[in-house]
């Protein structure tokens, strides 16, 4: 069970917690097409093809395994090997990269996020923990949050525990007296878990729990979540 008055600060991913994740990419990929289409036409139709864009970013992890934290270097090295593969101008790999990345920024809310943030930013100093690379500024999420750290700049991600620690560390409070919230079972709550954190579970889905760990509450959304710590 929760010990709510144990909590002193929440750290909080952010994909599939706050917003879903893959319409957001869907999107961000359609916006790169749609760019590709007009300067770069044979690319455009090499990273439609999804096993390609699958076989480009086995190939690139291979060669580049610290790229499994580094998404957008990861994405770009993509797009520039498709641009070499095709023949086209591999230049336009930055440009093109930054087309994605805009539109990746653009997200959907879950509808139960905005006043779950302004709930737990009005009582706890609020850290986003994030293995993936959406930028909480560009978002227009930044007042809510203390601190973001993303895999991708801190070179960790979730379940090591180094980040966990420094999202402590930004909060200024001890490692248990963190709650950490997410969605994934494993980075999230196993992860937290392992470094004596308290964990809620946010499964929108109905999924089942995979592990013998249990988190300390689960939740099916935000609002549940607000409940717990009223």
């Amino acid at each position: 069970m929760l010990d709510r008055l144990k909590v002193k600060a929440i750290t909080l991913d952010l994909d599939d917690t706050l917003w879903p994740i893959w319409p957001t990419i869907a999107r961000a990929e359609a916006a790169l097409q749609d760019w590709l289409r007009h300067r770069a036409p044979a690319t455009a139709v090499l990273l439609a093809d999804d096993l390609q864009r699958h076989r480009l970013r086995e190939s690139i992890m291979a060669e580049q395994p610290d790229f499994k934290h580094r998404l957008s270097a990861l994405r770009t090295a993509m797009i520039r090997r498709a641009l070499q593969t095709a023949g086209e101008d591999t230049q336009l790999a930055e440009p093109a990269y930054s087309i994605f990345f805009e539109a990746r920024q653009r997200v959907d809310l879950f509808e139960d996020a905005a006043p779950a943030l302004e709930f737990l930013a009005q009582r706890y100093p609020v850290v986003a923990l994030s293995n993936g690379n959406a930028d909480v500024g560009r978002i227009g999420l930044a007042p809510f949050f203390r601190a973001a750290i993303s895999a991708e700049v801190f070179g960790v991600g979730k379940p090591e525990r180094a980040i966990f620690e420094a999202g402590a560390a930004a909060a200024g409070v001890a490692l248990d007296e963190v709650l950490h919230i997410g969605d994934d079972a494993s980075l999230d709550v196993l992860g937290a878990l392992a470094c004596g954190m308290q964990t809620v579970w946010v499964n929108r889905e109905d999924h089942l729990w995979p592990h013998p760990e249990q988190p300390h509450e689960t939740v099916s959304n935000l609002h549940e979540l607000t409940e717990l710590l009223r």
